[in-house]
Parts: C-alpha cells; sequence; structure tokens
C-alpha cells in the first residue's frame, strides 16, 4: 500500500446475482483524495491521546443515541429518523441529517458519531459514481455494501462509530427489486426485511413488528414508519424533535416533507381526549 491508496480485494463470487459485478470489481482500487486508511487510523489514535501518547481524558462521557429505522414493502423501501444529534445530556443538534443520499436509487440511515457517518457516507458515494462512469450501470445495493463493509473492516476495534442500513432499489436483471442491508464499523453486513439501529430501535419495533407487512400500500407504510419513531422518541431521551422520512421505489427516492413529532403529541392527545368524550356519551 503506498501513500493515498488503498488497493482492496473484492470477490463477488460467493454472493448470488454477481456474475455480471464479478469481473469489473475483482480489484477495487480507493483513491483517498484526503487521506488513506493509515492517516484516519492515526486521527482516530489522537482523539484518546495527547502528543505524547498519554491518555486525555474527555472532559464528560460521549453518550449518543439515536431512532433509525428502514423495511422493505410491495412498494419499495421506506426509511425514517428522528433528527435530534446528542452528546451526554446535551441536545447538540435538534435539526440533524441522519438519512443521507447516496444516489439517486440509494440512501442510508446512519447512527453513530455524525463526522464519521459523513464522511463514508461521502467516499460511498464517490466510489459508487466512480463504479457507475467506468461500467455505465449503478452498483447494486448488494454491492455497494459489501464495497462499504470492506472500507470499514480495517478500523475495526477503533473509536470509529458507523452504522448504516442502506436503502435502495436494484435496476438489474437478476437482482431487480427494492434491497435493504446493514453496514456497521466493524465491518458486518447484514441483508434482511426490517432493521431499527439506535437506543430507540426497542420502541420502534414494538411497532414495526406488528404493523410491517409485504403487501402495505404507501400511506400505510408511511404512517407505520412515523409512529414507530414517534413511539420511540416519546420514551427515548436521546431521540425526538422531528421526524424525516425518505421513500425509494424504482423511480429513484422522494422525501416527504420533515414533521415535528410535538404536533403528533398532541394530535394524539386530542384523539384520546375525543375516544374518552364519546365513552362518556355512550354510558
Amino acid at each position: 500500500m503506498r501513500q493515498g491508496v488503498v488497493y482492496i480485494n473484492t470477490n463477488f463470487s460467493s454472493v448470488s446475482g454477481f456474475d455480471a459485478e464479478r469481473d469489473s470489481m475483482r480489484t477495487c482500487l480507493l483513491t483517498f483524495e484526503c487521506c488513506c486508511v493509515c492517516d484516519i487510523q492515526k486521527l482516530l489514535g489522537r482523539r484518546s491521546h495527547g502528543s505524547a501518547g498519554s491518555p486525555v481524558p474527555l472532559p464528560f462521557p460521549m453518550a449518543h443515541g439515536t431512532t433509525t429505522l428502514a423495511f422493505v414493502f410491495q412498494g419499495g423501501v421506506l426509511a425514517a429518523a428522528d433528527t435530534r444529534s446528542s452528546c451526554s445530556g446535551l441536545v447538540a443538534c435538534p435539526a440533524s441529517q441522519k438519512i443521507l443520499p447516496i444516489h439517486s436509487h440509494l440512501v442510508g440511515t446512519t447512527s453513530g458519531t455524525s463526522a464519521d457517518c459523513a464522511l463514508w457516507k461521502r467516499i460511498l458515494s464517490r466510489e459508487l459514481r466512480l463504479y457507475q462512469l467506468r461500467n455505465g450501470r449503478r452498483l447494486s445495493t448488494s454491492g455497494a455494501a459489501k464495497l462499504l463493509s470492506h472500507m470499514l473492516h480495517p478500523f475495526k476495534g477503533t473509536e470509529l462509530c458507523v452504522a448504516a442500513t442502506l436503502c435502495g432499489w436494484d435496476d438489474h436483471t437478476s437482482l431487480s427489486g427494492p434491497s435493504l442491508f446493514y453496514v456497521c464499523s466493524d465491518g458486518s453486513r447484514l441483508q434482511g426485511t426490517l432493521f431499527s439501529v439506535g437506543s430507540g430501535s426497542p420502541y420502534a419495533y414494538s411497532i414495526l413488528d406488528q404493523g410491517v407487512q409485504w403487501g402495505l400500500t404507501v400511506a400505510e407504510a408511511t404512517s407505520i414508519a412515523r409512529e414507530a419513531v414517534y413511539r420511540a422518541t416519546h420514551r427515548d431521551a436521546y431521540s425526538g424533535n422531528c421526524v424525516d422520512v425518505y421513500h425509494v421505489t424504482s423511480q429513484g427516492w422522494t422525501r416527504r416533507t420533515r414533521e415535528d413529532l410535538k404536533e403528533e403529541y398532541y394530535r394524539e392527545k386530542e384523539s384520546r381526549r375525543q375516544t374518552h368524550e364519546a365513552e362518556k356519551k355512550m354510558l
């Protein structure tokens, strides 16, 4: 390995549907314009050590949390997330962007350290664009997940914190349709139809597990995603403020207008009041 260049051997022969991509993606050349793997590892080392190498204690615990979710249904892939970025007991940003578009048919939900997630999203976006220019077509969601997993694996055991859910639509002959993958900074890669990541995920799963089905309409899927994020933010102190919803189809991704979750709270409170009054009248 030389300065600024990282060679990653990417063997797609073990993945179903990658016959067309195997030859062109056998060796993926990643040219980091700003830094290489060694530079990033040194940077990560400086986070917890001073110039002399002695540990430098943080002024307060860097605890953070979030609520992100994504699931597959007959209308494509739906992704939702709250907008609160937290640092210990501090709300660092109430309007952060946790769902990041990668290209026209791929978005990623992010959980972890905001700066790390933003950096690796840009790196992945660049590599996928270069692949498209070289081969005349987009890399599949599975290929993008495998590429990101290979890039993150060298940093396993460091302070790098990235947990991404890639939500895409593939138009390949053998891989056409919605696709969903979870990739973590330790290099793990999972394929599924439903994922929720973050400190609020246990509360979100309580809604998703009973409501998500393949035959949902777009309106029904959006309602379930909004409710799941709302329930999570109601119980999880590290999640809150607004909700972002993205819908990925064969035509690309679309974004729903950002909605303040406190409005959902007042709507539910009014609905409960009306229901209670109706029950009283029946009695």
